[in-house]
């Protein structure tokens, strides 16, 4: 009897034991698995993504009527640039590639990790380093020139927590560099027998286009933030002209990466959608070459128009006439990808499922925002429209509208192979629904306010304006319920959903040829792939094959 008891002591001793091991906090915060590194990304990026909300609810409440009667001045001026900082920097940017990216891109591969395990945990470490900064840096006083920092109010003018803001969003960039040099070695050296450059999802060839723009352009950002700081510290005229500097060089350096970064932010979206669209309607995806190499076109294309930002800031006609010219063309890729989804949905077996729906919503939300692009492109329209609230819906609709929609289509798709449960498809479905609507009825009504010539960052404004910034806020408001949503079932399906069968939606793709959730080294064996991308007309000729019982 004492020998069966001092046994089972021992085993619940082991068990124990192996549970701190595999899933103690110590694992979480040591482990080079990439599958848990992007639970790591996605649970501190969401905790960003509601920083960041609630200083847009702030700065809605305070438009909601005109005079400026619920913030001070400073205090709005600090809510608008923490709020763009937040959202840019730690969500929008890393928001697919950290955590969708991280997860998915070695198994897509079939690969068994990304090349550098270490590197990866390395680049979550740095996020989260530049995020605690950050918070101190609003929770001490904060930063009042805007996301852009634009000098020389910020070099010389400014008594906020300038140095402290650029060191965070430099800290963050190096984890975007890591990330983004660990996917290019991983997709180039680690690659399935049989994995052709040809075979590979268009999830990839994303990815892959994003991670050539973040190691050739977050450079250039951390470089400008370490020169604000030199002439902060040293007095060097570099961008001050009362030293001697030029503030345009500023502008150029500055948005000769935070134009790129937009591409940072779209082009995992893209390749999103696209998985999902050659999903739902069963069908390979139409020009799959055009559509890999608009990937790459666009990541080299985002580097050309940089100076659309500056066409008011003084630079040459000529030159404006150049840029405008190279932003007209850098639209061409982006049209290839909506063309050709529209042509994959044409006589598709169409699925109404949340993933599509959010694919759907993604393509109304980027191609709303990539023709109003074209009027800042102009160079007539420009100048009437530049730093009004038409901007602000512009890039809202680019950057939050289509990487959102991007991010929460991805998630509906992949969290039953993510969490190994089912949410509830209702839920879901209501909640894309609400997005939409409550995203369009956010920003549609500052295309006009900015036609109509109210000025972005203006915390006060003439009457006029205000039944369209109290359409704005009550939109604002059915947004976040549509954001709250999914976070809600998604937890409540890690309890309570169904088990989620390997392949739900008998989608193509190697992570579907895994369990759900995927083990640590994602494959028992290593896969040999014999069979073109989006194999659908063979997966469903197969799936019909299948003998059903009774």
């Amino acid at each position: 009897m004492a020998t069966a008891t001092a046994q089972s002591a021992g085993q619940t001793i082991e068990r124990e034991n192996y549970l701190n091991k595999h899933y103690g906090v110590g694992s979480w915060l040591l482990t080079t698995d990439h599958k848990r590194i992007a639970l790591l990304y996605l649970i501190s990026l969401t905790f960003f993504f509601f920083i960041g909300g609630f200083f847009a609810l702030l700065i809605r409440l305070e438009l909601l009527t005109p005079p400026g009667d619920l913030v001070q001045a400073d205090t709005y001026n600090k809510l608008f640039t923490q709020h763009g900082m937040v959202m840019i920097f730690f969500f929008l940017i890393p928001s697919i590639p950290a955590t969708l990216g991280n997860f998915l891109v070695p198994m897509m591969i079939g690969a068994k990790d990304l090349a550098f395990p270490r590197i990866n945990l390395l680049s979550w470490y740095l996020y989260i380093i530049g995020g605690i900064l950050m918070l101190h840096c609003m929770l001490t006083g904060g930063v009042d020139t805007g996301w852009t920092f634009y000098v020389p109010f910020s070099t010389a003018y400014t008594n906020t927590k300038i140095i402290e803001a650029g060191l965070a969003a430099f800290v963050a960039g190096f984890s975007s560099i890591l990330t983004g040099l660990n996917f290019i070695v991983t997709i180039h050296r680690m690659r399935a027998p049989g994995m052709t450059w040809s075979r590979l999802p268009l999830f990839i060839w994303a990815h892959y286009a994003t991670s050539i723009i973040q190691i050739l352009g977050t450079p250039v950002i951390a470089i400008t933030i370490v020169l604000v700081a030199v002439e902060r510290f040293l007095h060097l005229g570099i961008f001050d002209p009362k030293l001697g500097g030029d503030p345009l060089l500023f502008q150029h350096l500055f948005w000769f990466y935070s134009h790129p970064a937009v591409y940072i932010m779209i082009l995992p979206s893209m390749g999103v959608v696209t998985e999902i669209i050659a999903c739902f309607s069963r069908k390979r995806i139409f020009g799959y070459h055009f559509v890999a190499m608009s990937s790459i076109a666009i990541a080299v294309l985002g580097f050309l128009v940089w100076a659309h930002h500056m066409f008011v800031a003084g630079i040459s006609l000529y030159a404006g006439l150049i840029f405008s010219f190279l932003t007209y063309f850098v639209a061409v890729p982006s049209a290839i990808k909506v063309f050709n989804w529209t042509a994959t949905l044409y006589k598709g077996s169409i699925s109404y499922d949340a993933p599509m729906l959010y694919a759907f919503g993604f393509i109304g939300l980027f191609t709303i925002g990539g023709l109003t692009g074209l009027f800042l492109a102009c160079l007539g329209i420009n100048p009437h429209v530049t730093d009004t609230y038409f901007v602000v819906a512009h890039f809202h609709y680019i950057m939050v509208g289509g990487a959102l929609m991007g991010y929460l289509g991805g998630m509906h798709f992949w969290w039953p192979k993510i969490s190994g449960k089912l949410y509830p498809e209702g839920w879901a479905r209501l909640a894309a629904l609400i997005v939409f609507i409550g995203f369009n009825l956010t920003f549609f009504p500052q295309f006009i306010l900015g036609y109509l010539g109210m000025p972005r960052r203006y915390y006060a404004y003439p009457a006029e304006f205000q039944i369209l910034n109290v359409f704005s806020t009550a939109g604002a408001t059915v947004l976040g319920i549509g954001y709250l949503l999914p976070m809600v079932y998604f937890l409540w399906s890690m309890r309570y959903g169904k088990p989620a069968p390997d392949n739900p939606w008998n989608a193509a793709g190697l992570e579907w040829k895994t369990a759900s959730p995927p083990p640590t080294f994602n494959f028992d064996e290593e896969p040999i792939v014999t069979w073109e991308a989006y194999n659908y007309e063979q997966l469903d000729e197969h799936e019909q094959e299948v003998p059903v019982a009774g």
